[in-house]
């Protein structure tokens, strides 16, 4: 599947300090240990069943951050994120419409494309439709099926096959819930705990056989379409290996996403953990309450661009907050970024101003501090007041030029 356009990103002079990142599963701060041969990072995609959200938008905006950083301490950054483009959600909201899902899928694909290149995020190595790896998701699901991991339901008509939960020691340790968290939230995000035929409520499918009516694939296991959670141990294992740096998404996806994916991953090869860093952002809200499909309260990243709002000024108003936090999206959040946007401008097209070695030494530091963006952006502003304050009595004449450089490879912040 064809990525979005990447940008050029200029080189800032020094040595960055040494990423560190919250990892979910240990519930620790800890520095990443890219390797020689480059950072491997995982992102969960989209369901393109509706336009992407302020909530997608802040969770990819948190990894391209990661993957500035890295790239800024000089490692060869592998980032590939999948698409989720076959899956209930999806032939649901075909269905309600009266749509092509196939047509729909690829229509909401290409929108979040532009709200990416929009935005400056920094496209991955690999962009993967499930629908292109089905021959490969399928051969992971027989190799888990031979070694006892999963199983077929008992049922004559549709032998789905699942994944034994148990069938790893460390189950439930990417998300640190508990069995009771787990069956309450198992069904609320794409679980199917009542299925009759399962050995266990938590049990996640690998393999829906084929139903009439509905998309499927040829495959020795039958004809069918994947799970959700083994698309993405799939499209990862095969791109970055048994073991990566990071494997990201939103909050919300830490149980039973990251959970089974993992689990499908150390079950077929043996290696633990998958991932280095499990890493997950906070849920965007709206005006103090969550953002939501069923609420009606999303925020579109592509009608604030259809109603001529600066992509940069949405990016600096998301950053402004931390990324793992859970924060409300208002319109004095907006405004802000739009003034902050504007200011910094005004100072760095003064061109000369004051030295910013400094402030450009503070962002590093803040964002190697586990992406602390609201301590970055403050200390621009202070680089930027100063600016303002002198006018043209600045002491270092490519100031600005400086700047923006620095700003558009640690922040992607484009200041032109």
């Amino acid at each position: 599947m064809r990525s979005w356009s990447s940008v050029e990103v200029p080189q800032v002079p020094g040595t960055p300090p040494p990423l560190r990142l919250y990892d979910t599963s240990s519930g620790e701060i800890r520095p990443t240990t890219p390797g020689p041969s480059g950072a491997g990072m995982y992102v969960c995609g989209i369901t393109p069943y509706d336009a992407t959200h302020l909530g997608h938008a802040a969770t990819y905006l948190a990894f391209d951050l990661v993957n500035r950083s890295w790239r800024d301490a000089g490692h060869d950054v592998h980032y590939v994120q999948n698409v989720t483009d076959i899956d209930d959600p999806l032939l649901e909201r075909a269905e309600r419409d009266s749509f092509d899902w196939m047509v729909l899928g690829m229509r909401e694909t290409a929108l979040f494309r532009e709200d990416m290149e929009s935005l400056r995020v920094l496209p991955p190595r690999e962009y993967i439709g499930a629908v292109e790896a089905v021959d490969e998701i399928s051969e992971l699901v027989g190799k888990l099926l031979a070694s006892g991991a999963a199983y077929r339901a008992d049922d004559a008509e549709f032998p789905d096959v699942y994944f034994d939960h148990t069938a790893t020691a460390d189950f439930g340790y990417v998300s640190r819930y508990s069995t009771r968290q787990m069956a309450e939230v198992f069904p609320e995000r794409g679980g199917d705990p009542d299925r009759p035929g399962k050995r266990h409520a938590l049990d996640a499918l690998l393999w829906r056989m084929a139903r009439e009516g509905e998309p499927s694939w040829p495959s020795d296991l039958g004809d069918g379409r994947p799970g959700w959670h083994v698309e993405c141990t799939a499209i990862a294992l095969n791109r970055l290996g048994d073991t990566y740096d990071v494997q990201g998404g939103g909050s919300d996806l830490a149980f039973p996403h990251h959970e089974f994916g993992s689990a499908h991953g150390e079950a077929l090869t043996g290696m633990h953990p998958m991932a280095r860093h499990y890493c997950h952002a906070g849920m965007i809200g709206l005006d103090g309450e969550k953002m939501s499909k069923s609420k009606g309260n999303l925020v579109f990243v592509s009608r604030l661009r259809g109603d001529r709002v600066d992509s940069m000024a949405v990016r600096l108003a998301l950053l402004s907050g931390h990324w793992r936090t859970d924060r409300s999206w208002t319109a004095d959040l907006l405004t802000g970024g739009q003034a902050r946007l504007h200011r910094w401008r005004e100072a760095a097209s003064l061109g000369s101003g004051p030295d910013p070695a400094g402030m450009i030494e503070r962002v590093r530091l803040h964002l190697a501090d586990d992406l602390d963006s609201p301590g970055a952006l403050t200390a621009v502003d202070a680089w930027a007041d100063e600016a303002l304050r002198r006018s043209s009595s600045g002491t270092v004449q490519d100031a600005g030029e400086r700047v923006t450089d620095a700003l558009d490879a640690l922040l992607g912040v484009a200041l032109r």
